[in-house]
């Protein structure tokens, strides 16, 4: 069976081949499992203590592997560099999010949320700073291999076809599906007048996408004069390897919102587009 490739090493491998013409340079590659690196970075790019970041002097590292990096290092990351953040359902818990806040503020270093998944960040993001959005939900579905609950969600069971596994809060789901949740984690940042509390996630098992998985988004604004609401509804079918955790079109998005966040940013934390080509030295966390 042919090996599953995951975006972290897609993108080392973009970086590697593509980076020096780009003015971007590869300074390091840490993974929760460093066996994984083997045969695929270079030894002298191997990070083996992800505490000692600040000895590759970076400008950019950049995080693809799981919210428990964040949780736990990324603040600390802050302190040597901008922090472009692959798993946002990180930021679904309060005390993370200041943190980052609080070390972007006091290390002058800014942080970047990747889209990955999300389709028109851009236009959630722009009706939201005009008060013109009301309500906004992603319903995310796919083959129940592709999943990986955690907690209370762990437990839950495909009783048909097509099973509805969570509606609610994106706050209420992200503990519990980490590495399922960074699309609704993305909108719910992109969106910050509903904010994590407001924007609705749903995580549907569906017995029929073995190699798809489709991303509705919905969202509305207030009634206009005629007593009818602006409404969106966007669909996107990705295809993915069957089990994977991402879309192949998710890879590419993360390697745009990388070129994007290494320009020139300015300390914070928001969803940005992250498009175009940025130069400066580029780390980066990977999951293998």
């Amino acid at each position: 069976m042919q090996r599953r490739t995951w975006p972290g090493q897609s993108l080392v491998s973009h970086l590697l081949t593509k980076g020096p013409e780009l003015g971007l340079e590869l300074v390091f590659v840490w993974n929760r499992d460093p066996a994984r690196m083997a045969g695929s970075v270079p030894p002298s790019l191997q990070l083996q203590n992800l505490a000692a970041v600040g000895e590759r002097h970076p400008d950019l590292v950049v995080e693809v592997a799981h919210p428990k990096i964040i949780h736990e290092s990324g603040a600390q990351i802050l302190r040597y560099a901008n922090l472009l953040v692959g798993s946002p359902s990180a930021l679904a818990d309060p005390a993370t999010e200041q943190q980052l806040l609080e070390a972007s503020r006091r290390w002058d270093h800014a942080v970047f949320v990747a889209r990955g998944a999300l389709w028109g960040t851009e236009d959630i993001a722009r009706l939201d700073a005009a008060g013109g959005l009301q309500s906004l939900r992603v319903t995310m579905a796919t083959h129940p291999d592709g999943f990986r609950l955690e907690g209370a969600l762990a437990a839950a069971h495909s009783t048909g076809p097509r099973t509805v596994l969570y509606e609610g809060p994106v706050r209420g789901l992200c503990p519990f599906a980490p590495r399922n949740s960074n699309t609704m984690a993305a909108a719910a940042l992109a969106a910050p007048s509903l904010g994590f509390d407001r924007v609705i996630g749903v995580l549907v098992a569906d017995l029929s996408l073995t190699d798809t998985h489709v991303v509705d988004v919905e969202l509305s604004g207030p009634p206009g004069p005629t007593g009818r609401s602006f409404a969106v509804h966007t669909h996107r079918e990705n295809p993915a390897e069957p089990g994977a955790v991402t879309g192949s079109a998710t890879v590419t998005a993360f390697w745009r919102s990388l070129l994007g966040a290494a320009g020139p940013p300015s300390p914070g934390l928001g969803s940005r587009a992250l498009q175009g080509v940025g130069l400066g030295r580029c780390c980066f966390c990977s999951c293998g």
